[in-house]
């Protein structure tokens, strides 16, 4: 009897699968095609360690698949190298389907997101994310911890591919949670570690452009015409209340530069913007706009305001001394403005003096041909 050949045998293995994969439908579509992308990419995984396969396979597979299925796409050469990449990476995933575990995933809470189990929840936060996601994250993001959190982040927040693509460039994951706070010291241990985690250090407020004689009255507008950029910035849950927002204290008025609510902090959020570095005196400025807060416009319901200063270059020791003794939560960020130009592209960039020679020449040959 003839050796039927293992590669004929592993080809109609995956076409049969991915059939199967077709007919399936409702709320597992997602999952169910991570399913089918998973065992392709540990059949390839097993055939090229124990068989020999070599690199030369993948082209093969993706060519008789693309014949096995006229017109399919998702079948190229690059995907089903993401394909076993994808399975190389998380090789309990279809284990877990297998087991009927992910074939029942539902939505893991956002607070379950932000706990440390990560080994209880990866397996079902891996079948919720797009696979587009997911080359962008293994592509992008090459530390297991950094990339479970962006994955729990674009759960959490219902992030497109190209938001978290433009988080990933930002560097969330080494901003989260670095504003220098005193909330460990004034708000209890569950309220401190989710008002922590919520701020950020530093804002990139990139949409803006920087000039040297900059107030920081324009930056507020500046940032109040980039509102959905900068709530974007800000992160889930912010309200925008207003800006410049008018605060009467026993017939006086202050100006609070920028007032949002947070709807998973159940507290009113002031920022305040300064130019330059931080100074102590801004934070007994802010603390005074707390207390206004609390007394004027916080309800029973709500919990305490807090306050974020956004100034350049805080001095952490500084802000520690300036915080020490404040019954308020406060918290000082750093923020970084777009330069007009990033320096790369200004040596790239012609001088005045070589677009004008360019301009001359040009003209010049024009007269040339309307002589001729």
């Amino acid at each position: 009897m003839a050796k039927t050949d293992p590669y004929q045998l592993i080809l109609n293995d995956i076409i049969e699968k991915i059939k199967a994969s077709q007919y399936r439908a409702g709320i597992k579509v997602n999952a169910e095609l991570l399913f089918v992308y998973w065992q392709i990419g540990k059949h390839i995984l097993e055939q090229q360690s124990t068989e020999g396969w070599g690199a030369k396979i993948i082209d093969h597979l993706s060519r008789d698949i693309k014949i096995a299925f006229s017109g399919a796409q998702g079948f190229s050469v690059r995907n089903l190298k993401y394909m076993r990449l994808f399975a190389d990476t998380y090789p309990q995933f279809g284990n877990a389907q297998i087991a009927g575990i992910a074939g029942a995933i539902v939505q893991v809470p956002p607070a379950q997101l932000r706990t440390k189990s990560k080994k209880t929840n990866v397996q079902a936060m891996l079948a919720q994310i797009s696979w587009y996601h997911h080359t962008t994250l293994l592509d992008k993001v090459k530390d297991p911890d950094e990339r479970f959190f962006y994955m729990a982040k674009a759960i959490e927040n219902g992030w497109s591919r190209d938001v978290m693509v433009l988080q990933i460039e930002h560097q969330l994951y080494q901003r989260q949670g670095k504003a220098i706070t005193n909330f460990s010291e004034v708000l209890g241990k569950k309220d401190s570690d989710l008002a922590h985690q919520t701020f950020k250090s530093p804002y990139v407020i990139d949409f803006i452009e920087l000039t040297e004689e900059m107030k920081e009255r324009e930056v507020e507008k500046a940032i109040v015409q980039h509102l959905k950029q900068f709530m974007l910035e800000l992160g889930k849950g912010f309200a925008y209340v207003g800006n410049q927002y008018n605060l009467k204290v026993d017939g006086d008025e202050y100006f609070l530069d920028l007032l949002f609510y947070n709807t998973r902090l159940h507290c009113y959020v002031v920022f305040e913007l300064k130019m330059g570095a931080f100074k102590p005196e801004y934070a007994g400025k802010l603390n005074f706009y707390i207390n206004s807060i609390d007394a004027e416009i916080k309800t029973k319901p709500d919990g305490p305001t807090i306050g974020i200063l956004l100034c350049k270059t805080p001095n952490k020791t500084v802000v520690k001394y300036a915080l020490q003794g404040l019954n308020k939560p406060i918290g000082v960020a750093e923020y970084q403005l777009q330069d007009r130009l990033p320096a790369a592209m200004k040596k790239g960039l012609p001088t005045i003096e070589e677009l004008e020679a360019e301009l001359e020449k040009g003209f010049e040959s024009k007269q040339k041909r309307s002589r001729k």
